[in-house]
């Protein structure tokens, strides 16, 4: 995890689940805890220690009301205000997702999140570049070279995971065919090359 607890943002983001936990004070023990599956912007920082995001995307394991906004107000490197809040209108149904993300996601250890009432989990990097394939802006595809030019995903499991994950869905598939091509062409031209025995 490329979470810095002690920079701004990393304590608003503990702050955020903090609350977050508070609302699920009173979910029964004996049912285990709720999990919390975190898409998104949030999720790339996680796992690459880039690009800060004003909102947490994620997806629980249970039914989950909130009485509010959950919101941190914080101040950034160059003391600039900002607000991290949880995106309650994030919905995982309206883009492209393997039906094995949330079983494959990584699981988080945050200071003062108590796991037997709440479990924080990340998707992996395979499948937080699916994500990124049905809509497929600028900002998606700039997530996508990170993720590459990181290590940690290729191109061919890349159109693996999400050739899958088609199977799944309906609507204007070949819009997505086609953003898989480009994100694979993507992934190829900016990912690390494997040294070979000539090169060792």
């Amino acid at each position: 995890m490329k979470l810095d607890l002690k920079s701004a943002y990393g304590k608003a983001f503990q702050e955020v689940l903090s609350r977050v936990q508070q609302a699920l004070a009173g979910a029964r023990a004996q049912a285990g805890p709720v999990r919390m599956f975190i898409a998104g912007g949030a999720a790339l920082h996680l796992l690459t220690g880039e690009r800060v995001s004003e909102d947490i995307d994620a997806s629980f394991s249970r039914k989950v009301i909130f009485d509010g906004e959950i919101a941190v107000s914080y101040r950034d490197a160059d003391g600039r205000s900002r607000v991290l809040y949880l995106d309650r209108n994030y919905n995982d149904t309206l883009g492209l997702m393997h039906e094995d993300a949330y079983k494959d996601s990584r699981k988080l250890d945050i200071p003062g999140i108590d796991q037997r009432v709440m479990e924080v989990r990340v998707l992996s990097p395979l499948d937080l570049a699916v994500t990124k394939l049905s809509r497929f802006g600028d900002q998606d595809r700039d997530d996508i070279e990170k993720l590459a030019r990181m290590g940690l995903i290729d191109s061919g499991s890349l159109r693996r995971r999400a050739e899958a994950a088609l199977a799944g869905y309906v609507g204007r598939l070949e819009a997505v065919r086609t953003s898989i091509d480009v994100a694979c062409r993507l992934v190829d031209a900016v990912a690390p090359r494997k040294r070979g025995k000539k090169d060792s």
